[in-house]
C-alpha cells in the first residue's frame, strides 16, 4: 500500500550514517543521494528516504518496521544498531502476541525513532 515513506532528521549525517550501517543488515541500500535528502531502497528503488528538519517544532516519535529477510538478518541488525550507539529497546526475540513466526528487534535512531527490523517467515 505504501510507494515511500520520508522522515525529517536533526543531523542527517549522523542519520545517513546510521542507516547506511543497519538497512545493509537486511538488504537495503542507499540508492538515491541528494546531499541532504537520501532514498534508501532494495532493487534500485528508493522507499526510505531521510532528509533534514524543515517543518514543525519538536520531536513527533515515529515507529516504522523493515522487513528482514530471515532471522538472522533481524539479528544482524540489531547488532549494527547497537554498534553505531543505537538504544535498544526490545533485543531479537519471537513476539507471539503478533503471530507465531514474528521475530523483530527494536531501536532508537540518531533522533529517537522507534525503528524496527522484522521477519515474518518461521526459522
Amino acid at each position: 500500500m505504501l510507494d515511500h515513506v520520508s522522515i525529517q532528521c536533526a543531523d542527517t549525517a549522523a542519520s545517513a550514517a546510521f542507516y547506511d550501517a543497519v538497512l545493509l543488515t537486511i538488504g537495503g541500500t542507499r540508492v538515491m543521494d541528494f546531499g541532504q535528502v537520501i532514498g534508501y531502497g532494495v532493487g534500485g528503488q528508493p522507499s526510505f528516504w531521510i532528509g533534514p528538519r524543515a517543518t514543525g517544532e519538536g520531536f513527533r516519535e515515529s515507529h516504522l518496521a523493515f522487513t528482514a529477510p530471515d532471522r538472522a538478518a533481524v539479528d544482524a541488525f540489531h547488532r549494527a544498531a547497537v554498534a553505531a550507539g543505537a538504544e535498544v529497546l526490545h533485543a531479537p526475540r519471537l513476539w507471539p502476541e503478533y503471530h507465531d513466526a514474528y521475530y523483530g528487534a527494536f531501536v532508537r535512531d540518531p533522533d529517537g525513532n522507534n525503528i524496527e527490523a522484522v521477519c515474518h517467515r518461521p526459522e
